[in-house]
């Protein structure tokens, strides 16, 4: 329990500092379609930062399935949102092959 909640603020703490960033440093240097690509890594962060820290308030030690949805919603965050955050960075466009990995963990950890 207590790695998840670590997990789940690290991922807190990065969420809000993507967002300002891409809110105010991308701005200008980003086209329109890469900064709503940005903003939308960011929306399903925060959405699966806080998932990850309610499972993590539940105390998932003893129950298995709440572990497995637990770690699919942290690495969710890394292959959905990661590749987001790159994709809308550089442009390389075979990272979209890899965002809907991290949206199919979203899904088992729901």
């Amino acid at each position: 329990m207590k790695h998840f909640a670590i997990l789940g603020a690290i991922s807190g703490l990065l969420v809000v500092a993507f967002g300002a960033f891409g809110a105010h440093g991308l701005e200008g240097y980003l086209d329109e379609r890469s900064l709503e690509t940005w903003q939308t890594a960011v929306q399903y962060q925060m959405f699966h930062t806080l998932a990850l820290l309610a499972t993590a308030g539940i105390k998932v030690g003893k129950n298995r399935w709440l572990r497995v949805g637990a770690w699919c919603f942290a690495f969710g965050i890394l292959l959905f949102c990661g590749s987001l955050y790159v994709l809308a960075l550089s442009g390389i466009g075979w990272l979209g092959a890899i965002t809907p990995l991290g949206g199919v963990l979203f899904l088992a950890g729901w």
